[in-house]
């Protein structure tokens, strides 16, 4: 009896501790809309189906119907600054899209756009978002970033300037709200 009463009374004590040492502090700072910053980008998507050096491959496919919905493509296309082939390529886009409408119309993606050339070097913005790819112009949310584009958020326009059986090539205009690297503490 005396045993139990030690050991509550030991556990009451261990129990308040915890309780005080669980706290933490926090504290809230005022927005400063001047460490934000606006881009806007231009650039061309190169997308080849098939071939001896495709940048879109089938992973998987649902089993359930000879129809696209529930395949999954691996993509790593050129990013260039034109839609000619002699364009200078500026970086990549590489991630995920699948097949989600029942009409095989629609894809979600998840794509990472790499820069490897010029002032955003080093720098990635991260779309992920529906996208009806048989209309010839959508949006898309861009989600995130890093390097230059840490915090990104924003939307690019997508028109589909060339489309055929084994060449897909679509015009990005993007508009990224990013935190500014100069200004950050």
């Amino acid at each position: 009896m005396k045993g139990t009463l030690v050991l509550t009374w030991f556990l009451m004590v261990c129990l308040s501790k915890v309780t005080v040492q669980s706290q933490y502090y926090s504290q809230s700072l005022p927005y400063d809309t001047k460490a934000v910053k606006v881009t806007h980008l231009h650039f061309f998507l190169h997308e080849t189906l098939g071939g001896k050096s495709p940048t879109a491959v089938e992973v998987a496919q649902a089993n359930i119907s000879s129809l696209p919905f529930g395949t999954l493509y691996a993509i790593d296309d050129i990013l260039k600054i034109g839609p000619e082939d002699n364009s200078e390529v500026i970086g990549n886009a590489q991630g995920l899209a699948l097949m989600v409408g029942g009409n095989t119309t629609t894809g979600v993606m998840y794509v990472d756009f790499g820069f490897t050339k010029g002032k955003f070097k080093g720098s990635s913005i991260s779309l992920f978002s529906r996208n009806p790819i048989t209309e010839t112009e959508r949006e898309v949310a861009v989600v995130g970033g890093r390097g230059k584009f840490r915090m990104a958020k924003g939307f690019a326009l997508l028109k589909t300037y060339f489309l055929n059986a084994t060449t897909v090539i679509v015009d990005f205009n993007v508009t990224v709200i990013h935190a500014d690297p100069i200004l950050e503490t």
